[in-house]
């Protein structure tokens, strides 16, 4: 995918894949994993989580980054903070429910950036999200995660069901790895967010891209 909106123009499009980065990471260790990733097929979007790091962290870390994702022709995301991914250019950013409200990030990222929303498992909350504008809504956890501690565990079936009944792009996450995922990719979804199960994969990243890629055109 061209850095831009993550959108599945044709309904019939096959599932892609949606890269979250490890919680912690060592910037020149982690570049060369990423660059391996990318080359190995198909990524439509890599998104910059840290946690409890300082401002100057997150920046330094995607300056790094970003490149490496753009010239791959995948979006960057920057997670939780639009303030900083607009200041950074990052195509765009992605907010939970406790973060800044999807209209505060939309007209802090302007009209053609990405912004995608945390929808839990939670239709309702999803159906909010879509209609305000959001370029994807996010459903999970899906699986048992060490990522992160999820809120809620999401069911295939509302996966089924918004791809039935809702255009705006969907993803899911949590926990996904090559093993597991073929139900939610049969259910509809449109992207599958990874982390643990690219960056913790036992034959390496680029094995669970091409894996994963294997699995979408199956």
């Amino acid at each position: 995918m061209a850095a831009g909106k993550p959108v599945q123009d044709d309904p019939k499009a096959p599932c892609r894949l949606y890269l979250i980065t490890p919680p912690a990471l060592e910037v020149k260790a982690f570049s060369e994993e990423l660059k391996a990733a990318l080359d190995a097929g198909d990524v439509a979007c890599v998104q910059l989580r840290l946690k409890d790091v300082t401002d100057d962290h997150i920046m330094r870390t995607a300056d790094a980054l970003m490149p490496i994702v753009q010239r791959a022709g995948a979006a960057f995301i920057l997670n939780d903070r639009p303030d900083l991914a607009q200041a950074l250019g990052a195509d765009g950013v992605h907010v939970g429910q406790d973060d800044t409200p999807y209209a505060e990030a939309r007209r802090i990222m302007g009209p053609s950036a990405i912004v995608g929303v945390t929808c839990h498992d939670s239709r309702h909350l999803a159906m909010e999200a879509g209609e305000a504008g959001a370029d994807y809504v996010a459903f999970g956890a899906f699986f048992p995660t060490t990522t992160k501690d999820p809120r809620a565990r999401a069911p295939f079936e509302l996966v089924t069901w918004w791809s039935e009944m809702m255009t705006v792009p969907q993803v899911a996450i949590g926990g996904i790895t090559v093993e597991n995922c073929r139900p939610l990719v049969e259910a509809g979804a449109d992207f599958l967010a990874v982390s643990a199960g690219i960056w913790q994969h036992p034959e390496g990243p680029a094995a669970a891209v091409k894996g994963f890629n294997a699995i979408f055109g199956s």
